[in-house]
């Protein structure tokens, strides 16, 4: 394996700071690395905003139109669905609508050889609402996602921030964004894939006791962690100061009316009620419970012209660590702001709802007559 990852870890300060005692690196304090230490962002925080009303709330709810001309393969049960046979780019505002109503139920909809270019790319996404800007973004529009083979495992041993990990985008952010795209336009044959995992799945897992608890607290997402190390290793120049942001454990998707899980491993650093060995204890079981979704995870394997769309409301996701030669992964991604999640007690989990369908379908049958309640959520 010798040669194959590159030798850049030693960018970080650590590899600066050998114990005499053990040959190895030593942490250093971010007050006490010059590199972070130096730095002044330009741009002035984020203030809450009150986005467009999603695009997927005006979409039939029977997507005829985008079916008319795209057909869905289910990947999972529970996650993932391709559109075949037909082109992102040529899609009407009708048909992105029910594109977006579609991610919203599936959490990430795939899409291979596309003709879409970055300007269509950032139009469509200026349709569904309002671009977000990544805390290391240089264009205003659009951030280029590449990949990394370093050795991760050793890496965090000298960083803070667990890159590699399942997450949803920039959930630090008081808005945080509602989808991303990303668009593949160099790729390696075989390595950097990307996984996802429901978070609607991942909430229907838990026991009722525990969704009782994690319903009751806040997660405390923090940016401090990837601004230490978004500087110290990769020597970005992030745009905005580092936050911490307290959300919902567990919020209502604004569309689909479901509960879904917000903690995520890469941001979340506790929950803002309990005490640290109780936030320990708790994440430590959530990364095994995330991990261990297999039924609720789908795995996409790219290549140039692949998009992936997806709902950081309703799901996780990491890129797959690897050994594919450096500089031959690169896309394109765009984001919006979404709304500050919030919590509505009287929301449901999705197989709740589909239990509670079921009954009412049954006891409409049994009585001759349609059931009311097979309308969807009032959020649907």
């Amino acid at each position: 394996m010798a040669g194959l990852r590159p030798a850049d870890i030693e960018s970080l300060e650590a590899f600066k700071n050998i114990s005499p005692d053990s040959g190895c690196p030593t942490f250093v304090h971010p007050l006490f690395n010059p590199k972070i230490a130096a730095h002044s962002p330009p741009d002035p925080p984020y203030k809450e905003i009150t986005p467009p009303k999603d695009r997927g709330s005006f979409a039939d709810p029977e997507k005829k139109a985008l079916f008319a001309v795209a057909t869905p393969v289910d990947l999972t049960e529970s996650i993932g669905t391709e559109l075949k046979n037909v082109q992102l780019s040529q899609l009407t505002n009708q048909q992105l609508d029910e594109l977006a109503a579609l991610v919203n139920e599936r959490g990430v909809v795939f899409f291979r050889e596309q003709d879409l270019t970055t300007e269509r790319q950032v139009e469509i996404f200026e349709h569904f609402g309002i671009l977000d800007k990544h805390p290391t973004q240089k264009d205003t529009k659009y951030f280029v996602v590449r990949g990394s083979n370093a050795d991760w495992r050793t890496l965090l041993s000298y960083t803070p921030w667990p890159l590699p990990d399942f997450h949803s985008d920039t959930s630090f952010e008081i808005n945080p964004p509602s989808y991303s795209m990303l668009r593949m336009e160099e790729h390696p044959e075989v390595g950097g894939d990307t996984a996802w995992v429901s978070q609607y799945g991942t909430y229907d897992e838990l026991s009722p006791q525990i969704q009782k608890l994690l319903e009751s607290l806040h997660c405390v997402h923090t940016s401090r962690l990837q601004y230490d190390t978004t500087i110290d290793y990769f020597g970005d120049q992030p745009n905005r100061a580092p936050i911490d942001t307290h959300h919902p454990a567990v919020r209502t998707h604004p569309v689909t009316g479901l509960k879904a899980l917000t903690y995520n491993i890469s941001y979340v650093t506790g929950f803002a009620e309990l005490k640290k060995a109780e936030s320990d204890a708790l994440m430590q079981f959530l990364n095994y419970h995330i991990h261990s979704a297999d039924d609720h995870y789908v795995r996409w394997k790219w290549a140039p012209g692949s998009i992936a769309l997806w709902d950081n409301r309703a799901t996780l996701h990491r890129i797959i660590p690897g050994n594919y030669t450096s500089g031959t992964r690169r896309g394109i991604r765009t984001t919006i702001f979404g709304e500050k999640p919030f919590y509505d007690p009287k929301s449901e989990g999705r197989i709740q709802r589909a239990e509670r369908l079921a009954r009412e379908k049954e006891g409409g049958n049994v009585n001759g007559t349609k059931s009311s309640g097979e309308a969807n959520h009032p959020g649907s």
